[in-house]
């Protein structure tokens, strides 16, 4: 797939935010912790990424109580979702001055009562030494749920069934999606979030 840039302007892709609010001293130092010591770009990636999918909780997975969307809540709870994982991973690499875009997937839920289209949400990252952009899915490995760091063939958490209805997004945002945002913000409970993902960026 031919990933689309939302912009050329790389230094937007480096931007802090209130979501991704890498301004905070919190996800500045985590993010120096993590990579202490690693000069290469791709190792830096790869152990901010491992970070983030691997220490960093997926809510559903361990029945999460705490429904979290600024980065700095994501870091300070150790849970989100699969859009509150892409921000703070994307905190974390912007902290750092590697461009970081959002992309986004719609996929059907396995709930079979539930067979609409939601929104699933992962990262781009710039690799400057190879001139390219990769996407990268931090939602957190499980049972029949395995992405990995590639820089050549994606290897993501799920892949598009077409078959299904379901479609790629080829679109690298500069923010994430405001429907994802709203709907962090809106429910209080993980259960009802799960409940009510927005089908549309």
């Amino acid at each position: 797939m031919n990933l689309i840039l939302e912009t050329d302007d790389l230094d937007e892709y480096r931007k802090s935010s209130d979501v991704i609010d890498y301004q905070i001293t919190a996800i500045r130092e985590r993010a120096i912790r993590i990579t202490e010591g690693i000069q290469d770009e791709l190792d830096i990636v790869r152990a901010v990424y491992h970070f983030v999918r691997d220490e960093i909780a997926h809510s559903a997975d361990i029945q999460g109580t705490v429904v979290t969307c600024k980065a700095s809540e994501v870091l300070e709870h150790r849970q989100g979702i699969c859009y509150a994982k892409a921000h703070l991973l994307a905190a974390l690499l912007r902290s750092l001055g590697i461009p970081t875009g959002f992309c986004y997937q719609k996929l059907v839920l396995d709930d079979e009562d539930k067979p609409w289209l939601v929104l699933h949400g992962l990262n781009a990252v710039y690799i400057q030494s190879l001139e390219k952009w990769i996407r990268l899915d931090a939602r957190g490995n499980k049972a029949g749920v395995t992405a990995e760091f590639s820089t050549d063939d994606e290897k993501l958490a799920f892949e598009v069934r077409t078959e299904l209805g379901e479609e790629e997004d080829p679109m690298i945002y500069v923010s994430p999606s405001t429907n994802a945002i709203q709907a962090l913000i809106h429910w209080k409970t993980v259960e009802e979030l799960l409940a009510h993902l927005p089908p549309e960026v």
